[in-house]
This record gives C-alpha cells, structure tokens and sequence, in this order.
C-alpha cells in the first residue's frame, strides 16, 4: 500500500507502507494511524530527528553482517541494494523544509 504525503508548500511526496511507518516513527508519530498531521510546530523537531537518523544511517555498514558467510555471485552483488533510510527519507525531509519555509503543514493518508 502507498502513503501519500502533501502539503500546500510542495508537491506530494509517495512512499510504500514500510518506509512510512518508519519515517513516521523516525518523526514521532503514531506509524499505525491512516491518516495525520505534522504541524507547523512540530515541523522543526521532526526536520531536526530526520536529519539525525540520516546521519546514523551513512555511519552503519552496508548490511556485510546479514552477507556474512554468503558467496555472491559475480555480477550479483546483494549489497548494493540496500535501500538506506536517507534514500527514502530525503524527499520527505525537503517537503518538510519547503513546508516549514512556508507555514504550511504536512498532512499523511492513504
């Protein structure tokens, strides 16, 4: 299932369900709600804990501990499809900067 994220200060921002719980639950909000809200208060705080997850992120290495003891196969290399966080994150992080710019919340929904 997709989430879309919208504001009136960008477009809107798709993610599948996984990813949006996460970065819900990276923001502090409720990752099982359909539907909510990010305000303009609370936009600072959670600009500010996406950023911060980012960075922990690019410091983790690229999943070698789940490879261990595996063989891959020339041209099959496992590790460069990990999707990081800060992949998935950084469009929602740019809708809430332009979001914030412009005093205009972010809201969430199916």
């Amino acid at each position: 299932m997709l989430i879309k994220f919208k504001s009136a200060a960008s477009n809107d921002v798709l993610m599948f369900e996984t990813a949006a719980k996460d970065f819900l639950r990276c923001i502090g909000k409720a990752p099982d709600e359909a539907t909510g809200i990010i305000t303009v208060d609370q936009l600072p705080a959670a600009i500010d804990s996406v950023r911060a997850a980012i960075a922990a992120d690019k410091t983790q290495p690229l999943a070698a501990a789940d490879n261990a003891g595996k063989e891959v196969a020339s041209g099959d290399d496992e590790l460069d499809e990990r999707v990081e966080f800060g992949q998935r994150a950084v469009p929602m992080l740019e809708l809430m900067e332009r979001a914030l710019a412009e005093g205009a919340p972010v809201v969430w929904g199916v």
